[in-house]
């Protein structure tokens, strides 16, 4: 999975050409990480169509103030630029899967 900060959001993900999966997580945070192992699946089974990558709100305050994350994790769908999904806490492979899915 892609790592995006503040230095290379608008490139990476507002500007991509495909859909992209942003998993705003915390190292701190124990429900992230019984999501990550769900979300490396995805993007494997996604390749080429959808992008899967994570912010540290840690480490990059501002994209979690932009997109007024309050807790982690949170996943929010980009499409076109623009969010056009989200899911809050920890959710299942089948829920994600179906929100990944409705993009394309």
């Amino acid at each position: 999975m892609e790592v995006f900060n503040e230095n290379n959001f608008v490139n990476e993900v507002e500007k991509s050409p495909v859909p992209v999966v942003v998993d705003f997580f915390a190292t701190w945070c124990g429900p992230c990480k019984m999501v990550a192992p769900i979300l490396e699946e995805l993007s494997r089974e996604f390749d080429g169509k959808v992008r899967f990558g994570k912010v540290d709100i840690d480490e990059s305050p501002g994209l979690a103030s932009k997109f007024k994350i309050r807790g982690v994790p949170t996943m929010l769908m980009f499409k076109d630029g623009q969010p056009v999904e989200n899911l809050v806490g920890a959710q299942p492979k089948a829920r994600i899967d179906e929100l990944v899915k409705k993009m394309l």
